[in-house]
């Protein structure tokens, strides 16, 4: 009997500690994304093909199923040469699904002397690291809802990627059963209001952040946009869904009144945060194990321009 109860409780505790991400693992995946070896990731380069790559990898890892044909890696035209978006889906209960984006590349590198390297850290190694981070959670897990993770690709040069991989016919099926997306841009700092917390742009357009707080867990927050005037909003990755009028926003916590290293090519990993970092993929990844399809119907209101 006791070696019965003893082997409970081991089961118990791997179920319960299996899915917390690792501050190491938040270190590995950052740091391999902005490693002088990608040279700044900018579409077009052989380092953005080894970063689209990387991710995928990731994806394979996580178990995750192709979004459409028989790879992670979905291709686009970007001035004659292939470019590619990363996506693959992690099955729920549901069909309704929820999805988690971000954009790999970066702005690559200069010709000055000394560091020329753009790694891109912040922006946005550390969107992608929290997309796989939340992969990483359910792993070994059956959420109520259906996943869907890209990587896109081309956003400093005009948000290609997210525009080319939202008109993919082929993914129409998730889309149409897709009830929010959230996409990661610049999660690497600690925000404003202190650790284990960000911001949503345009939060006066959707009741998304209210429901996502109700059931949030830790403490963890997602606050009104401090940057309302500047329509950040309708200026990231996630207004080529909006345009779908699928509910989709974009997720921060860069204090732009400090970010120095915005667009330079100190946004390396000395200015990662990785003890916030980590600590809000877990409790994202926590705080989406309560919502399901009945308690999470997030709605546009009057005021968001579709066009």
């Amino acid at each position: 009997m006791k070696k019965l109860t003893y082997l409970t409780l081991s089961l118990f505790s791997i179920s319960v500690f299996a899915q917390e991400i690792s501050k190491e693992r938040v270190k590995t995946v950052i740091s391999t994304l902005a490693s002088d070896e990608m040279k700044g990731r900018e579409i077009g380069t052989p380092e953005n093909d080894n970063a689209a790559q990387y991710i995928a990898t990731l994806f394979k890892e996580n178990n995750l199923d192709y979004c459409t044909g028989n790879s992670y890696l979905i291709p686009f035209d970007y001035n004659g040469k292939t470019a590619y978006n990363v996506c693959g889906i992690k099955k729920g209960k549901s069909d309704k699904n929820l999805g988690f984006s971000g954009h790999f590349d970066h702005i690559g590198t200069n010709n000055k002397s000394g560091d020329n390297i753009y790694n891109g850290a912040d922006d946005d190694a550390s969107g992608i690291t929290t997309l796989v981070g939340i992969a990483d959670y359910f792993k070994n897990k059956k959420p109520d809802f259906s996943m869907v993770f890209i990587a896109f690709n081309g956003e400093e040069k005009g948000m290609l990627g997210s525009q080319a991989i939202s008109e993919d016919k082929n993914l129409d099926k998730i889309y149409s059963n897709m009830t929010a997306l959230f996409n990661f841009e610049m999660v690497a700092t600690e925000s404003q209001w202190g650790k284990n917390a960000l911001y949503m742009t345009g939060d006066g357009f959707s009741d998304l952040d209210e429901l996502f707080n109700k059931n949030a867990v830790n403490g963890l927050k997602i606050n009104a946009d401090p940057y309302a005037k500047q329509q950040l909003f309708y200026r990231s990755d996630n207004v080529s869904f909006v345009k779908k009028k699928i509910i989709a926003h974009s997720f921060s916590t860069v204090d732009m009144t400090k970010a120095t290293h915005y667009h330079h090519v100190n946004d390396d990993i000395n200015i990662v945060d990785f003890d916030n970092m980590t600590q809000i993929i877990n409790n994202f990844g926590k705080t989406l194990e309560k919502l399901s399809p009945k308690n999470f119907v997030p709605k546009y209101n009057d005021q968001v321009n579709f066009n």
